[in-house]
């Protein structure tokens, strides 16, 4: 069965031409007119666009515009209805030159609407970019072209146009000045010395076409149009030609909705009753009058994208029981419908077509069958309608249901011979007809097209959705129906429809037969015909789907893996199958009646989830020793790199690498040189030789790593130079000198090696942030990753300790460090290729890792120590000790009046203070501003800003505002007279509701602000940040307080435990409290009980989990101009983001009695590990990774307590599941990552976070997880022999330079290999010529690759499935150990044909054997000696080598075991 479950995917180059000719339709007046006319047959034209000359355009270009283009954009106007419909045609960009812009393109329409006031517009557009990369585009002009006069016999006038440009743009053609004007050149100003020249001409070849395109449609001849043929000019339309259109068969259709049939209608028809019932007038007769189904029809017609290429077929489909389905085809010997035994409900299930379809399709990709179910409808005809009621006292209308796509021609998967299911859409999506889709939220969301999860979960998503199902087949192939069977089936149809069309009785079971091969589509009825009778009776559903008609999915045993290779640098899982991700979560009592009739739910017994091969941390750690000889590390520092120097030019001192550093963090806290400019230098690259890679692979690299929180970092291309001069030996290779590629292209030899350098210094750090940094250095391992620049395949990475970039009082130091570049292979066991072998895959083969080492990168760290300009110090180093205890602090300044604006009011607490502020009327009714007064002093029987007297309040304001405004010293608001008061009591009377509402909520917002207190708080992602707040109750009664934060990070401590265990974490000596909130559910937050003016401590937590994702495009890039603290601030990456959050405290009338208010900043966290996977496309990723046996880190042993219980996993993306599950005591324990997969070649990279404390304070691991979806292709080959395999790639929006790159050159052949040009939305097929010389199951990859913009196209990842070949004969030699000589052997081979032929000779060891001829031809029955040479070796061992006669295509004629003894 072909499934097309993933309808997003297949339907991409469909929807792709769908979307770009999306189409205004005319207005239907001027198409009434144009029928009126009797213009219905459309006509075809070819408007040819030669050049504009301009020499004096508005808006002359400035300076900064010398790089701009020039576009013609071309639309149809209708000039009496001042509307323009169609598409816009946009031509190429071009230059201007000599006051002339050369365009030279031709553009094709047809149309019917051959009236005067059919227009062309056509707008200059110049076309630049911004300064931030936009681009601009900006009118320069337009004109108008008309098509025909008002003389019928002549539709338009052929010949060369000169066009003049006017001033403005084409939308001033809408305005109503211009209504009903017949000329527009008197209302439009022309540009002097601007003209347009083209050419208008009949086109009497689009005929042919015009099926393929829509009316109104400006296209050029290089659009991609399915079913016309490629020309060779590049222009398909001046010659068209129709691709070669071949007749299908479409039969056994059948639709199935869900949940049911009987149900989907009941929901429809209820819905539908229930909107006419709400829609009516109530009268006596509105109970008797339903809505009921007349008719199910089903249109099929062929669309390109464009348009459809012929009407729709219209077709009925009918009722069919659950096991009937319709022939295969007029071949089959049983006319008459077959009923499934098994099926025993009487009731309908689906709906089938009772005859087959003729369709006419071309092989295209972008070919595709549009399926719309529509339903008709009868409704009853009563006195509030406008329908009059002719022989019938009912109506019909149409609805359409669903639709669907299927592209037959795009998918590589052979249709040919199987059942074709496809999901159909519903909901306001657009489609080929035009109209609105039936959909309710249950059916959105089954509807709604999901990827597939894995293979095995196909059938459990095709159950949950409406389908169709039908099969397609070529009319060519099948026979031609016998007369007898014909003539049989026509009787049978025409009793059939002589037959009653009432229903049968209760107790007959009809069955109808099937239709005739060459029976009649459906007629495309008119809604007054549908009224009037109808050929198959009404039906009106009442009752639902019995319960044991539901299905319900067992919880069965997972199947075994379909295949085990997901690693570290290889992912993918065929089939995974995990039972606590997929088990059950309902509860015993929350179960239904039907699944109680089910049976009982199964019990999950004890299972691991296998995970095979399972990512081990500390496995693959990079050695950071220097493993150079002394003539390799004379030969690198020979480049001349520039030396590390101190402030005072003396050279930095060295640390050595393989030794431990000392950290004392008082020692740099009190280092006088506070600022540090730290050093990354990339030396050299030493290449390592891999088995199926060149030996000089990589030409080109670039580095990506991050440091800090500065952005990440991806190098410009280096490249690597080799000295002719150096004499090295194989077993120890030179390193190449890295030497930066330049823009143009050209190789930087001037200065060696890559400098990137960071600065971090007061002006950098925050306040409080020192001692992070410090820490991130003394304990943090930067990971690098290092590509290849041409292919964009990762070579491997790497990692560095930081810790010695520790200055520690020095000036400056440095350190050379040469790390190996590594990566990870897996190899599956080998296979003996037999007969029943082929075309098989192991499912349960177990992997083996082997870690290769790529390279050996040679990188010197510095860090120089920089003074800092006193000037410039900030509060970073004489912040005080981190304070977890928050204290609102007394007021000490009083309000000096003014505007109650946000602004004003937010800056009252600008210096994180607390301050009350209250407003004091003294006996003399003068407004008084008071200064130190306590917040405890506040006293509900105190007169305040609460008192009755509303106008005396608005007073008190107008007083602020008045000073604001005119003085800024508060003594001016004392002597303010009684003269002004009266001018102010005058104002108030002129006071409106919204001033007095405005008025009113400055004054709550300025309360709210005396009241809060605010806190700097610095976090990290994944660690607790605990912190208490001193809440006093001012009042002299108790109060209840409710606590509420407005985000859900900053939480209350309620348990005791662990309000203790921070307390103990962070040595806050406060008092602790047992059960002291109270919590009730409906309430916003726990309640505390404050006694009169008591002051208790509430425990804070904040702790998030979620960070930025954002990445950088794969490939090399060149690095910003600076490199400072600013370009840092602006880029904060992976880091969570800054916010405020306010928690209230609320007393029990309601209102504020506190507000805390904390301001979160981001601070960067240490990476632990970092993984990088690569998994196929749209499917989940499952993997395993195995903790490591870490100590407890408050001291405790790990088999004491319940240490490993505490063990849990947070993951930074909320779309992720990641879990870990405790085991059996002694055993090891793993993290679960389930991971949502995206189309190729996409990145995802997201943080897992480790807790090995119970209450989560701080991760013990942190890590960092790139997966890189890939498109996936399964290859079965044999060593020592070629296979061949097809690719296709698709084009995107642009036309690029792609050029093809594999992991293993020496295995893999792409053609083609060089560089090609993919057009947009072309298909390019690639051959891929593998020939593996290793067996077992192996990854390779493939990169197409944009070669001017060094950017990735697509990625496959190959899983080859390798067997070994049949031996034909095995020989032993013995070869001596050393002396430097190796031994020559000679085996007899005899052509087994009576031809002559040539044959090639090849090996799986090149570097153990080689040949004395690799290539030879011999006769017909001939012999031949193959000489061999076995190369020396200096150990003593054994190697088997295989030896492959091949023919010129690389097939296998015979193998060959040579055993070499080494003694």
């Amino acid at each position: 069965m072909v499934k097309t479950e993933d309808v997003s995917n297949m339907e991409d180059g469909w929807r792709e031409v769908f979307e770009r000719s999306r189409l205004l339709p005319p207005p239907s007046q001027t198409v009434r007119l144009a029928v009126d006319s009797h213009f219905n047959q459309s006509y075809g034209f070819q408007l040819s666009l030669n050049r504009v000359t301009a020499a004096h355009l508005p808006q002359a270009m400035s300076m900064g515009e010398q790089d701009v283009n020039f576009q013609l954009r071309v639309t149809l106007f209708d000039r009496n209805h001042q509307q323009f419909f169609g598409k816009t045609w946009k031509s190429s960009a071009q230059k201007m030159k000599n006051n002339k812009i050369s365009f030279n393109q031709v553009l094709y329409f047809h149309t019917s609407l051959l009236l005067p006031s059919s227009l062309l517009v056509l707008e200059l557009v110049s076309l630049a970019f911004r300064p931030d990369g936009s681009l601009q585009a900006q009118g320069r002009g337009f004109s108008v072209l008309e098509l025909f006069s008002d003389r019928p016999e002549a539709p338009t006038a052929d010949g060369d146009r000169r066009l003049n440009l006017h001033h403005g743009s084409p939308r001033g053609l809408v305005h109503p000045l211009l209504k009903d004007a017949v000329d527009y050149t008197r209302l439009l100003k022309v540009i002097d010395g601007a003209h347009l020249d083209c050419v208008v001409k009949n086109h009497p070849a689009l005929v042919s076409v015009m099926h393929l395109l829509p009316e109104n449609v400006l296209v050029s001849g290089d659009e991609n149009i399915p079913g016309l043929a490629a020309s060779p000019t590049g222009d398909a339309l001046l010659r068209p030609q129709l691709l070669k259109m071949l007749p299908f068969t479409l039969n056994r259709l059948t639709v199935s909705l869900q949940p049911s049939l009987e149900k989907f209608e009941s929901q429809l028809l209820h819905l539908i009753n229930a909107d006419c019932h709400n829609t009516k007038q109530p009268g006596p007769e509105g109970t008797l009058r339903s809505v009921v189904i007349q008719e199910r029809r089903l249109h099929v017609g062929v669309h390109n994208g464009w348009c459809f290429l012929d009407k729709p077929q219209v077709v009925v489909l009918e009722p069919l029981a659950s096991g009937v389905r319709g022939r295969a085809d007029s071949t089959s010997k049983q006319n008459t419908l077959v009923k499934d035994r098994s099926a025993t409900s009487p009731l309908p299930q689906t709906l089938g077509l009772r005859s087959s379809l003729e369709l006419r399709l071309t092989n295209h990709q972008a070919l595709a069958i549009i399926f719309q179910l529509e339903y008709v409808f009868s409704a009853p005809i009563g006195r509030e309608t406008m329908l009059s009621a002719t022989s019938t006292s009912r109506a019909a209308f149409l609805q359409c249901l669903r639709w669907g796509i299927w592209l037959p021609f795009q998918e590589q998967a052979d249709w040919k011979g199987e059942e074709i299911q496809l999901v159909l859409q519903g909901g306001a999506k657009p489609n080929p007809h035009g109209v609105m889709v039936y959909s309710t939220e249950e059916s959105a969301r089954t509807q709604s097209p999901s990827p597939i999860s894995a293979p095995g979960t196909a059938q459990e998503l095709s159950q949950t959705k409406d389908k169709i199902t039908f099969w397609l087949s070529s009319s060519l192939e099948r026979k031609a129906p016998s007369p007898k069977a014909s003539l049989r089936a026509k009787q049978e149809d025409g009793s059939r429809l002589r037959r009653s069309p009432s229903s049968p009785s209760p107790g007959q079971k009809r069955v109808p037969p099937a239709s005739p091969p060459d029976s009649p589509q459906g007629p495309g009825l008119s809604l007054s015909q549908l009224a009037a009778s109808s050929r198959y009776p009404t039906i009106s559903h009442s009752s639902s789907a019995l319960p044991w008609q539901q299905s319900f999915p067992s919880l069965l045993h997972p199947s075994p893996l379909a295949s085990a290779h997901q690693l570290s640098h290889v992912a993918h899982s065929a089939v995974s199958n995990i039972a606590h991700l997929e088990m059950d979560l309902q509860r015993e009592g929350d179960k239904s009646p039907s699944m109680q009739d089910e049976g009982d739910q199964l019990k999950e017994l004890p299972f691991t989830p296998v995970h095979a091969p399972v990512i081990t941390l500390g496995m693959n750690v990079p050695s950071s020793c220097s493993v150079s000889s002394r003539s390799s590390l004379a030969h690198l520092f020979s480049a001349g790199f520039p030396d590390i120097v101190d402030t005072s030019g003396q050279v930095a001192e060295v640390l050595d690498p393989t030794e431990p550093i000392p950290f004392d963090p008082q020692r740099e806290e009190i280092d006088v040189l506070k600022g540090n400019l730290l050093v990354f230098q990339f030396l050299a690259f030493t290449r390592i030789p891999v088995p199926g890679v060149d030996p000089d692979w990589p030409d080109n690299i670039y580095v990506t790593f991050q440091f800090y929180r500065f952005p990440p970092v991806t190098s410009q291309q280096l490249t690597l130079l080799t000295s002719d001069k150096a004499q090295h030996k194989a077993s120890d290779p030179l390193p190449c000198v890295l030497a930066s590629i330049n823009k143009d292209g050209t190789v930087n030899k001037g200065s060696p090696g890559l400098q990137v350098q960071f600065r971090v210094d007061d002006s950098f750090l925050r306040p409080g942030e020192k001692r992070w940094f410090h820490r991130y250095l003394a304990l943090h391992t930067m990971h690098i990753d290092v590509w290849d620049s041409d292919s964009l395949l990762l070579i491997g990475s790497t990692a560095i300790e930081l810790k010695y970039m520790l200055r520690q009082g020095k000036s400056a130091v440095q350190a050379l460090h040469e790390v190996e570049v590594l990566t990870t292979d897996y190899v599956g066991e080998d296979t003996l290729l037999t007969g029943t072998d082929l075309g098989r895959r192991s499912t349960s083969s177990p992997m083996t890792v082997h870690t290769l080492v790529r390279g050996r990168l040679h990188i010197r760290t510095g860090n120089i120590g920089c003074p800092v300009d006193p000037s410039r110090r900030r509060a970073s180093d004489l912040m005080s000790s981190h304070s977890h205890i928050i204290r609102p602090r007394e007021v000490t300044c009083g309000f000096r009046g003014g505007s109650l604006s946000s602004r004003n009011i937010y800056s009252l607490n600008a210096r994180n203070t607390a301050q009350a502020h209250r407003l004091e009327i003294d006996g003399d009714q003068k407004p008084l501003f008071r200064s130190g007064i306590r917040a405890d002093s506040i006293v509900p029987e105190e007169r305040n800003l609460k008192e009755p007297d509303s106008g005396r309040r608005k007073l008190l304001c107008m007083a602020a505002v008045h000073q604001r405004e005119g003085r800024e010293d508060a003594k001016a608001a004392k002597a303010m007279d009684w003269t002004k008061e009266d001018k102010l009591h005058r104002e108030l009377h002129h006071f409106k509701p919204s001033e007095e509402h405005t008025t009113v909520e400055g004054i709550a917002n300025m309360l709210s602000q005396a009241i809060t207190t605010q806190h700097l708080l610095y976090a990290s992602l994944g660690s607790a940040e605990y912190m208490e707040f001193v809440l006093k109750n001012p009042f002299n009664v108790p109060q209840t307080v409710t606590i509420h934060s407005d985000d859900p990070e900053l939480s209350v401590i309620t348990n005791t435990e662990e309000w203790r265990y921070f307390k103990e974490l962070t040595k806050t000596p406060t008092p602790l409290e047992e059960n002291m909130f109270h919590l009730e559910a409906g309430v916003p937050g726990p309640r505390v009980y404050l006694r009169p003016k008591e002051s208790i401590h509430i425990p804070l937590k904040y702790q998030s989990f979620l960070c930025d994702h954002t990445m950088a495009l794969q490939g090399p890039s060149f690095l910003p101009t600076g490199k400072g603290s600013q370009v840092a601030k602006k880029n904060l990456s992976n880091i969570i983001s800054a916010k405020t959050i306010k928690v209230t405290f609320k007393a029990e009338d309601g209102k504020p009695m506190a507000i805390c208010q904390v301001n979160v900043e981001p601070t960067p966290h240490v990476v632990d590990q970092t993984f990088r996977l690569y998994h196929p496309e749209l499917c989940f990723l499952k993997k395993a990774i195995r903790l490591p046996p870490w100590h407890d880190p408050t001291g405790c042993a790990v088999e004491d307590s319940d240490w490993k219980s505490n063990i849990s996993v947070r993951c930074s993306d909320p779309n992720i599941i990641c879990q870990t599950r405790m085991l059996v005591p002694g055993e090891p324990q793993d993290v679960y990552l389930k991971v949502p997969g995206s189309p190729s070649p996409h990145m995802k990279m997201f943080f897992v976070m480790v807790f090995t404390d119970k209450w989560m304070a701080a991760p013990s691991q942190v890590w960092q997880i790139y997966v890189h979806f890939l498109e996936r292709v399964d290859v079965s080959c044999v060593t020592g022999q070629r296979s061949c395999q097809s690719l296709v790639l698709r084009g995107r929006q642009a036309v690029r330079k792609v050029k093809c790159f594999s992991s293993h050159p020496r295995e893999i052949e792409v053609d083609p290999a060089g560089v090609f040009v993919l057009p947009p939305a072309a298909v390019q097929e690639l051959q891929l010529k593998v020939q593996p010389w290793q067996t077992g199951s192996r990854f390779l990859y493939v990169n197409a690759v944009d070669v001017e913009h060094r950017r990735l196209v697509t990625a496959w990842l190959l899983c080859l499935n390798v067997h070994r070949p049949v031996l034909s004969k095995a020989f032993e030699v013995s070869v001596p150990v050393g002396g430097g000589r190796g031994s020559s052997r000679k085996i007899t081979y005899t052509n087994p044909y009576t031809s002559s032929r040539a044959f090639l000779l090849r090996s799986d060891h090149p570097d153990l054997l080689q040949f004395k001829e690799e290539k030879f031809q011999i006769g017909g029955g001939e012999s031949y000696t193959i000489g061999l040479r076995f190369a020396p070796s200096q150990s003593s061992g054994s190697a088997e080598i295989l030896v492959y006669v091949n023919n010129l295509e690389e097939k296998t004629e015979e193998t060959f075991c040579v055993k070499v003894n080494y003694s």
